[in-house]
């Protein structure tokens, strides 16, 4: 267990606590009451999104058939969440924020370079998850004959997204249950219509190369393995006593329920999406639906508020990690308005901005989480103090990001030489994942008990 200072103070309600200190410490034990199934809810709703179905749709651009496609999907996303479930874990027993659950490793100081880049890793999600939102609510309007410009139209859902955010864990994860589950049954039914008028040869399959399926693998491997740095955020009002495998298991779970089946019925669609854009992309989808496309089109909408309170919440608890000494609140609507002028500078250049945050950003979580998984499920737990300065830890996770960065990666902005000798195929999150790991196990202190 991370030995800290003394809890923060205790609040109920649906507000969370709006201190700093409740974000640094743990949550006090008379707080942790959250029921269990919301560990499958805050996994599984976050994902329900045009993010997904574009992110299939990707692939016959990027040369895949459908057979192979699939084969991705799924290993991809197995990959991706496993890491995602297993940092679930560490919120009940240590009641901390996951940047914060990462201190022991990286130590007080050695914390705030990850958690800013954290910080402004939910900023980016934040804008990327709002232009398809932006843009749904845009064309749902014009249904009923009303004409909304775009910034206005994002400031909506940021606003909402924002409010949500300040009220901080338990709104949040009540949106994640109760919205989710509405989104759960409108996207089935636009699946069902979707996947049933989809014009993709699910039987024709040509030639695949490695490096095409491993650069796919690495795209879908990041889509879920970008939760990583929020997972314990929301299991951290759970029981310390409660059960790690059900955690893990739930958390698994929600990951895979979601990401699979978008991703799939993103890539069936894929033969009738003119790119994979949002605004092609909800094109294609109202059309498909026919009468019920104002029914998609407020379910893209709507989306955008589960995924993003999500986003916000964990960018305010990460500002606060980072060193900045002020409420959650300043936090949360600093985050909100940042996320706002990006989605409207980068909504042009959708498409070749999702693609490269979702690869490029990979590069310093992979190590991170290897790092920090490898702390807790093979470190010694009895060992208490928090390292108050810059620990090995901290300089292993910024080696091994400079360095995968610098040889691995695959982007419009940058390839690395690497790469190139690969012919574009992206290992740099496999590598920097299991050699920051590795090398930082290898100096841990031997466990003696759990």
């Amino acid at each position: 267990m991370i030995q800290s200072p003394p809890s923060a103070p205790q609040t109920g309600g649906l507000m969370e606590d709006l201190s700093a200190a409740s974000v640094r410490e743990p949550v006090p034990a008379a707080l942790k009451t959250m029921p269990t199934d919301r560990v499958f809810w805050s996994h599984f709703s976050p994902n329900l999104g045009p993010g997904g179905w574009v992110t299939g749709a990707l692939l016959t651009g990027m040369g895949l058939d459908f057979r192979t496609g699939v084969a991705a999907i799924i290993l991809g996303n197995i990959i991706g969440a496993l890491p995602v479930a297993l940092a679930a874990a560490i919120g009940p027993k240590t009641g901390l924020t996951q940047m914060e659950a990462s201190r022991r490793a990286l130590g007080q100081k050695g914390l705030r370079p990850p958690a800013f880049l954290n910080w402004i890793y939910c900023v980016g999600w934040d804008a990327v998850n709002n232009v398809p939102a932006a843009t749904a609510l845009m064309a749902l309007l014009l249904l009923a004959g009303l004409s909304m410009p775009f910034w206005l139209a994002l400031g909506i859902l940021a606003s909402i997204q924002m409010v949500a955010s300040i009220y901080g864990h338990h709104v949040v994860q009540a949106l994640q249950k109760y919205l989710g589950t509405v989104l759960l049954v409108v996207f089935t039914l636009i699946g069902i219509v979707f996947a049933l008028k989809g014009q993709a040869p699910l039987a024709a399959h040509h030639a695949v190369s490695f490096s095409t399926f491993l650069l796919a693998t690495g795209v879908l491997v990041s889509f879920n393995l970008s939760w990583a740095s929020y997972s314990s955020d929301y299991t951290r009002y759970l029981p310390a006593n409660t059960c790690p495998k059900k955690v893990v298991l739930l958390a698994l779970a929600g990951l895979l329920g979601s990401a699979i089946p978008f991703q799939i019925l993103g890539l069936i669609s894929a033969g009738s999406v003119a790119e994979a854009s949002p605004t092609a992309v909800i094109a294609s989808l109202q059309q498909a639906m026919g009468p019920l496309g104002a029914v998609a089109l407020g379910a893209i909408a709507l989306s955008s508020i589960t995924g993003n309170s999500f986003n916000d919440n964990t960018a305010s608890y990460s500002l606060i990690s980072a060193g900045l000494h002020v409420p959650r609140i300043a936090a949360a609507i600093l985050t909100a308005s940042l996320g706002y002028v990006l989605a409207v500078a980068g909504a042009g250049r959708y498409t070749t901005l999702y693609t490269d945050y979702l690869l490029v950003t990979m590069y310093w979580i992979a190590p991170w989480i290897g790092i920090v998984l490898a702390d807790w499920y093979f470190g010694d737990r009895t060992v208490h103090p928090i390292p108050p300065g810059w620990t090995r830890g901290a300089t292993i996770f910024a080696v091994t990001s400079v360095l995968t960065i610098a040889l691995f990666s695959t982007s419009s902005l940058y390839t690395g030489p690497v790469a190139r000798w690969l012919g574009g195929a992206d290992i740099g999150y496999y590598v920097g994942f299991f050699a920051a790991a590795f090398w930082y196990a290898l100096g841990m202190p031997r466990r003696t008990s759990s």
